[in-house]
């Protein structure tokens, strides 16, 4: 077996996806650089999911890779890497994010999959690991690359952050009121609520002496379906949809009362934040997928595949529906199909899952009396 180098001076990891496995893939990068203090560490990533490491502290460099480059622009950043790094980490089970490893590692380690064939690649990897898709949290999935190493898992996801003078300008601008932030629109419509549901629970949270804040992306019909729910709200809030960068976006949630969101990002940043998170899950694996609480140091699954239940600052409440989790893209088996679990999530659920969530002892009573 190669030997693990032991005093490693450069490091890459490669998380060629999507923004959410991105952010998620901070934790492994923490503990890296909690491992390795002197160690430099660059991370490898597409093209539109950079933001997501803005200001990251144990990160030197993000490397930005356009997905469908010209061959000539692939063997350009083959050469570019080719065994920089004394130890390379293939955080995603694709052959994307392991090749780049093997280019640019002298020792590397990742995952192969169950999957036919797959057994045929491990020459890419001195050191693999089984990835599990279904029984184990993608935090949880990612110390066991830890293990390969022989080094301690430290999960903690870091959130992208803006410099001393940006952070003390946009703190500034924020309600000088205690304030909630909602989260209305996911990236993909089966994972939405229902847009009355968020009016109505908007209503209630102003009624119990609340600011509400709208938080969303600058897609054009995420725009619009939060636009749609602010104008049927018969008080005044406040819509940041589509004007902030992701590391403003942070300062918005650490400042906030407590959150309010979908199986998307911002709900990953959320429960990061440390801020009372309340996640809304219909059709995703919560095993998986579920928001991982801030302070959580053991790896394992905090989630189950079946139920609500809160852990640390999150409380993550799932539709009802004996076919729940369906771990499909909605009823109609598409992205742009509605689920049938976050149709009829009933208002009230929600409600009595907040006041569960902000019961603990160490929060402010705030709703407990509304």
């Amino acid at each position: 077996m190669k030997p693990l180098p032991t005093n490693p001076r450069q490091i890459l990891v490669t998380c060629p996806q999507r923004l959410g496995d991105v952010l998620l893939t901070t934790a492994l990068i923490h503990s890296l650089k909690q491992a390795w203090p002197a160690a430099a560490i660059d991370v490898l990533v597409l093209r539109g999911t950079e933001s997501v490491l803005t200001g990251n502290p144990d990160i030197r460099q993000v490397l930005v890779q356009v997905q469908r480059a010209s061959l000539w622009s692939k063997v350009r950043e083959a050469f570019g890497l080719w065994r920089r790094y004394d130890i390379a980490v293939a955080a995603m089970p694709t052959d994307r994010s392991r090749l780049s490893a093997w280019i640019g590692g002298r020792f590397r380690v990742g995952f192969l999959t169950p999957q036919q064939g797959e057994q045929r690649k491990a020459f890419l990897l001195d050191r693999h690991v089984s990835f599990d898709d279904l029984d184990t949290h993608t935090v949880s999935m990612q110390a066991q690359l830890l293990l390969l190493l022989e080094i301690p898992a430290r999960m903690q996801v870091v959130l992208p952050q803006l410099d001393v003078a940006a952070q003390a300008a946009f703190t500034a601008s924020l309600p000088d009121v205690p304030y909630v932030v909602l989260h209305p629109c996911p990236k993909f419509r089966y994972k939405m609520w229902r847009q009355h549901a968020w009016v109505e629970l908007a209503e209630w949270l102003h009624a119990c002496g609340l600011s509400v804040v709208f938080s969303g992306g600058s897609d054009a019909d995420e725009l619009a379906y939060v636009a749609a729910i602010q104008a049927q709200l018969s008080f005044n809030s406040r819509n940041l949809a589509g004007q902030l960068s992701l590391a403003h976006t942070s300062a918005l949630l650490k400042h906030a009362a407590f959150y309010v969101g979908p199986d998307t990002v911002v709900t990953h940043m959320a429960a990061a934040s440390g801020t009372p998170t309340l996640a809304l899950f219909g059709p995703s694996n919560p095993v998986k997928w579920g928001p991982w609480p801030a302070n959580r140091t053991e790896p394992t699954s905090p989630w189950s595949r079946v139920g609500s239940g809160r852990q640390g600052n999150v409380f993550l409440l799932q539709g009802q529906g004996s076919c729940v989790p369906c771990l499909l893209e909605g009823c109609d088996r598409h992205v742009n199909s509605l689920s049938d679990c976050l149709e009829y999530l009933e208002v009230q659920r929600v409600k009595d899952a907040l006041k569960s969530l902000l019961a603990a002892p160490d929060k402010s009573p705030v709703l407990l009396d509304c």
